[in-house]
């Protein structure tokens, strides 16, 4: 028996209007057209690289620092995040669904650092997502063969 693997889809699909990595799950569009064609295996590799890089990028802005309010928040707010998902990752989740409510981040577990220092929720969440857009095409160009191809033989 196969063990049902979530989709990252967060309903924002970006790759509808032209975009070929998706500003809502950071998957390219490859992905989300193959994504139930995967292997479960396959699929939980796939959420793990998309976790990490969510929090890769989210670190240089963000820490968290009381991650049983972070998961409370996201409980009390009916932001959907998994058992198994870093306290980043789902950070990232709060500001795509809660930045413009957020005043005070350390009410939701959260401290601003590094690139984030002095920005509010709404900045915090555009930079990062600007980074996570850059990181996310960047891992495409890494995955495409073509692209790998013409890389080659310039």
């Amino acid at each position: 028996m196969t063990q049902r693997i979530a989709s990252p889809c967060v309903g924002l699909c970006s790759t509808t209007v032209g975009d070929r990595v998706c500003r809502g799950c950071q998957r390219n569009d490859d992905e989300i057209r193959d994504w139930f064609a995967y292997s479960d295996a396959e699929r939980r590799s796939r959420m793990h690289e998309l976790d990490a890089l969510r929090a890769e990028v989210a670190a240089e802005y963000l820490r968290v620092s009381d991650a049983q309010m972070l998961q409370a928040q996201l409980e009390r707010h009916r932001i959907r995040f998994r058992a198994d998902q870093p306290p980043l990752s789902r950070a990232v989740e709060l500001l795509r669904v809660g930045r413009s409510r957020i005043r005070d981040l350390a009410r939701y577990g959260l401290q601003p650092h590094g690139k984030g220092s002095g920005l509010s929720a709404d900045e915090l969440h555009e930079a990062i997502m600007k980074t996570l857009l850059e990181r996310g095409e960047a891992r495409r160009l890494a995955s495409d063969p073509l692209t790998q191809h013409d890389e080659r033989h310039a």
